[in-house]
Parts: C-alpha cells; structure tokens; sequence
C-alpha cells in the first residue's frame, strides 16, 4: 500500500472510531411533562420537581431532557397534548393539574410510565388497583386534600369563632372531587353548628357572579375547595373575599401568599419533590406496577395576618402558635 493511502485510510479510521462510540453511547433520556395550567404559575413547584429529579442523579439538561406541554386551563386540549406526547420518545409521562390530566395520558398510552400527582384517591377513579400495588403503568403521589377539607373548615371556625353560614364553593366540573369535598365538609360543619351554602365557578365571571350573590345571601364566611382551575383564580378569589369583607379559607399557601387570609393543606412542592424522586427510579428501571402511590404526610398552616386586620380579625395566639407559617 502506498503512503498516502495507508495515511488517508488511518485518518478515516481515526474519524471513524468517535462516530462508532457516540453511536454506541444511549441517547439521552426524555420526560414529557403534561399540566393543565401555564408554566408560569408553577415556579416553586418545578423547582422541587427538579430537586427530587437530581437527588437520584438527573439533571434536567445534562443526562436528562424535558419536554413541557401546558393546557392553559384549556381542558379540551389534554387529549392532543397528551396523544403528542405519547408519540414522542419519552421513557415517561409526568400527569399533574387535576384528574383530566391524568386520564389524559392514561387514554394516550398503555406502556409509557405515567406519574401522577392528584387529589383524589386514584383506586377510587379507577386509575390504579391499589395504593400498594398499582399495576399498569400508572404510580404518583396523592396529596389528599379533598381528606383535609374538614380540618381546614375546623381552622376557620377556630380563627373566626362567631361564623355560622359559610359559602362554599367549588368547580361542578371537577365532579367527584367536588362531591367528595361536600360529604365531608357537610359532616364537619353539622359538628361546628354551620350552615353550608354551595355555590358553583367554573370561569372567572362565574366566581364574580357568586360573590356578587353575597350582598343578598350575605354569608358569614367562604370556603374555597381545592381545584385546579379555582387555583389558578387564587388573586381573583382573595381580592373579592377581601372586597366583600369576608373570611376565606383555602386549600393552598398559594392564597394566603397573594393576600387569602389562611390556608390549610397538603405541601404541594414537596409532593412534586416525591414525583422527581419516582421519575428518577423508573428512569433507571422501576417499573409503575411495582411502586406504591405515595400519600402526602407534610401539611401546611399559614394564616396571612395583614389579611386578617384589614378585616378586622384578631387571630387567636393559640392558632399563631400552630401555624407553619405567619405572613406579616
């Protein structure tokens, strides 16, 4: 062989060798990340998400991709997000913003692992067999809060003793959470001596309209059920509570930090924790059916006392006391 040849031959070898091993090498894996609002509302929690993705060794960037899909309260377009998803090459699909999400990807795969994060009991849905062994491909964090509404309306009576008729109001679309809220709120405040007025908001000129309904029914107090949607009109909802000069409980600290006066419920950024720390074990090879749906065990209390003396309220210093948090 001559050479040059014999140098040409080498240097394409050399070229070669590279290309052979990056093909070698596994193509970084994708998650897609399905939610029923806009990105922009879920800083604090993506970033918790990412926390517990990187405790199991991923990092969003560097040996892992994700790929975001974002409904913008924009019900009808879960199932073509999700179908578009399932078409990618995702190891697997994240679920979060409510139960139409969830069902969304269940529809548009039957092998992609799903994990879900939702309120209501997911054997009761019929999204898993049980807690501990859920089968299929479906596994996530239920953060209970629909379990908790009877805590939270103990809370309000315990701030504002004197309350007797509270408003409630809930979503009629989200049907079964909105159901399960009732039969337990309606236990609670037979308990308390309360009388429950339920009143429905599906969109933002629905929620105007309830509270408008208040200078006639004139309650003494509101009670906002955990939803989606009613979460994403959180500054909506606590500026009319604080127009009408009414006492609010919500489901979320989201509220009492935009000015809801106090708040009772699962911490939402740590069950988003736990949903990186299950996309970290199946991306190295858990399987869905094996791993148990993990049930919320942190709560939060925060009571926004600014709120509290625009109304006029005098928070009890046994609540202040027992609150996770005091907004000044």
């Amino acid at each position: 062989m001559k050479r040059r040849a014999f140098i040409t031959l080498l240097g394409g070898a050399a070229v070669a060798w590279p290309l052979a091993a990056r093909a070698q090498q596994p193509a970084m894996p994708v998650i897609g990340f399905l939610h029923s609002r806009f990105s922009d509302v879920l800083t604090d929690r993506l970033r918790a998400f990412r926390q517990g993705l990187s405790s199991t060794g991923y990092i969003e960037g560097e040996n892992v991709a994700i790929l975001y899909r974002w409904a913008e309260n924009q019900k009808d377009r879960l199932p073509i997000l999700a179908t578009e998803l399932a078409r990618r090459p995702v190891a697997l699909i994240v679920a979060s913003g409510g139960p139409d999400v969830v069902f969304a990807a269940k529809t548009a795969t039957t092998t992609i692992p799903i994990v879900f994060l939702i309120a209501q009991d997911p054997v009761v849905l019929g999204l898993v067999a049980s807690l501990a062994r859920p089968g299929g491909n479906l596994t996530g964090i239920n953060f209970l809060n629909r379990e908790l509404a009877d805590k939270q309306l103990e809370l309000l009576h315990k701030l504002v003793p004197a309350i007797s008729r509270v408003a409630v109001l809930v979503n009629p679309t989200n049907a079964t959470a909105s159901k399960q809220t009732l039969q337990a709120l309606e236990l609670a405040g037979r308990s308390l001596g309360m009388q429950l007025e339920v009143l429905n908001a599906s969109t933002s000129g629905e929620i105007d309209a309830a509270f408008a309904s208040f200078a006639q029914a004139r309650p003494d107090s509101v009670f906002v059920s955990q939803d989606p949607f009613l979460n994403s009109r959180r500054l909506q909802l606590s500026m009319l509570a604080m127009r009408y000069g009414l006492p609010a409980s919500y489901s979320g600290r989201e509220y009492a930090e935009v000015g809801g006066l106090m708040s009772y419920g699962s911490n939402i950024a740590d069950a988003y924790r736990e949903v990186g720390v299950y996309c970290g074990r199946i991306l190295k090879g858990a399987h869905p059916a094996d791993l148990p749906v993990v049930q919320s065990t942190k709560f939060e209390f925060v009571i926004n006392t600014q709120t509290a003396r625009i109304l006029g309220l005098t928070v009890p210093q046994t609540l202040l006391a027992t609150a996770d948090e005091v907004i000044e």
